[in-house]
Order: C-alpha cells, then sequence, then structure tokens
C-alpha cells in the first residue's frame, strides 16, 4: 500500500482505495482517499506513463477497413 501525505491531518498515512491514474502531462499518480478524515489523497509517481501497444490484429482491422471505405459518391456537384 502506497504512503502519501494527509493536509488535513498534517501526517503520512497509507492511501486507501488508491487508483493508478495518468495525468495530462503523462506521469503516473495515485489517488485514493486517506483511512481517517476521508480527504482525497493524491501522489504523483516517478516517470512517464508508457502508451499501450497496439496489437497487430488492431492494426490490421483499421487498413482493411480503409481498404473497403468509398473513396469518392460518383457524382459532380452542380
Amino acid at each position: 500500500m502506497l504512503e502519501g501525505y494527509c493536509v488535513k491531518c498534517k501526517a503520512k498515512k497509507p492511501i486507501s482505495e488508491a487508483v493508478e491514474e495518468v495525468m495530462k502531462n503523462g506521469r503516473k499518480a495515485v489517488k485514493g482517499k486517506c483511512p481517517t478524515c476521508e480527504a482525497v489523497m493524491f501522489k504523483i509517481l516517478g516517470g512517464k506513463a508508457t502508451p499501450a501497444a497496439a496489437s497487430p490484429a488492431a492494426e490490421a482491422a483499421e487498413t482493411s477497413l480503409d481498404a473497403a471505405a468509398p473513396t469518392g459518391t460518383g457524382s459532380t456537384p452542380a
């Protein structure tokens, strides 16, 4: 269990109900609650989050959808 600082209790405590999140800037963080006062606790973790690697099957499905899409309507606007 991760330990964070509760600003309401002014003490280091374990973070309960911890959930790992990715912030807008790509950094990983943990958000949870203080076990004593139920205040929201937030701890920034080191390092950048790595994007999920796309599977080759998903890439193949995207290319087959692109090939099947019509390129035009066949009529010219008046």
